[in-house]
């Protein structure tokens, strides 16, 4: 390391700088220099060279040697990391042009206000950097920023990466808005079974099963889907409480219930993290499991596949009456075990399409 540095025309000198001139006038020896100085041979090499920021001590220890003020000595060692604070600043807002690349500031601006600035990339960096309250956007870069990434992260671009992690601390800055008891399993199972009664209720669940959430410690936040994040839900510890987060990506009735209870049995579970598409192993699975048997009554499914050779309109409906469910529920389980088309125009009616809103 230098005991100066050179940017944008400008040179900050390390006080080592002139302590290196001062013991060269001196006519003595760093070593004999040192003892006078009442500090080790090393400290002061270390000093001379740069690798070493002035203490206070030294300072004092210079002032009373050669008759300087200490603030001389400290005013120097503060011009010098100012300045080196702009140099890593301006190499970090390179760092964060890159990162900012992978992202859209066409979605912040439409769902959460944040100024129009056309074409001015570094403004808009500065938004969304105060937006997601981090220090810089390279940050997003890393897989264990906010929430742990589960086996799909050894396939995910840096890309997703990025997105994904820009969506949870969306969510976290939310929840970590809100003030809710703590986190009561058991009282979280009693609100799941409430959530579950919302079903067909696709104009006023959300408000609802956000405040019955509340209620046993669990922040639930939708967002709307940040393209290419590939991620469906997360769920946190925040303190003592948990946040759950869902996106509106790809948001039919039967794949936003599934996808919330997939989170609720990854809370029921004790695991917490970012699920993301196409995402396998046994944690996963059994979130699966949790929410396949939650919205459908297992037994009761094996009925009605027993008890049907095909399942028209009517007989989903039927069936999703008795079982009070939203009938697209039953029409996502039954085209996810191949008992019915994915193109069967004929059930079109039976699916809901969601879509959230938000702002600031």
């Amino acid at each position: 390391m230098n005991n100066y540095i050179e940017y944008n025309d400008t040179i900050a000198f390390h006080p080592g700088y002139y302590i290196k001139e001062i013991v060269e006038e001196s006519g003595l020896t760093q070593q004999d220099f040192a003892k006078r100085l009442d500090t080790t041979p090393k400290n002061l090499s270390l000093l001379i060279r740069g690798e070493q920021s002035l203490s206070i001590d030294i300072a004092m220890k210079l002032s009373r040697m050669i008759g300087t003020s200490v603030n001389y000595w400290l005013n120097l060692q503060n011009a010098y990391d100012a300045l080196i604070a702009e140099f890593k600043s301006a190499e970090e807002l390179v760092e964060e042009r890159r990162v900012f690349a992978y992202l859209d500031y066409k979605y912040f601006r439409e769902n959460f206000g944040l100024p129009d600035l056309p074409r001015k990339i570094d403004e808009q960096i500065k938004q969304v950097r105060e937006f997601l309250n981090v220090a810089t956007l390279s940050v997003l870069t890393r897989g264990d920023m906010a929430v742990s990434f589960r086996s799909s992260a050894k396939e995910l671009t840096e890309i997703n990466t990025v997105k994904a992690n820009t969506m949870v601390q969306i969510a976290i800055n939310r929840a970590v808005k809100r003030t809710v008891p703590r986190f009561n399993k058991a009282k979280f199972e009693e609100v799941v079974a409430y959530a579950l009664t919302l079903t067909r209720n696709h104009e006023n669940f959300y408000p609802l099963i956000r405040d019955a959430f509340c209620e046993a410690g669990v922040i639930f936040v939708i967002l709307p889907n940040l393209s290419g994040s590939k991620i469906n839900g997360a769920t946190k510890k925040i303190g003592n409480s948990v946040m759950l987060m869902v996106n509106d990506r790809r948001f039919n009735a039967d794949t936003f219930w599934f996808t919330l209870f997939h989170e609720i049995g990854h809370i029921m579970n004790g695991d917490y993290g970012i699920s993301f598409e196409k995402e396998a192993g046994v944690q996963e699975e059994a979130a699966d499991h949790y929410a396949e048997d939650a919205l459908i009554p297992p037994v009761r499914y094996q009925e009605f596949i027993r008890d049907n050779d095909k399942f028209d309109l009517q007989t989903i409906t039927d069936f999703a009456n008795q079982i009070e469910r939203d009938p697209g529920i039953v029409l996502g389980r039954l085209q996810n075990d191949g008992k019915v088309g994915f193109d069967d125009w004929t059930l079109k009616s039976l699916r809901h399409k969601y879509k959230v809103l938000t702002r600031g």
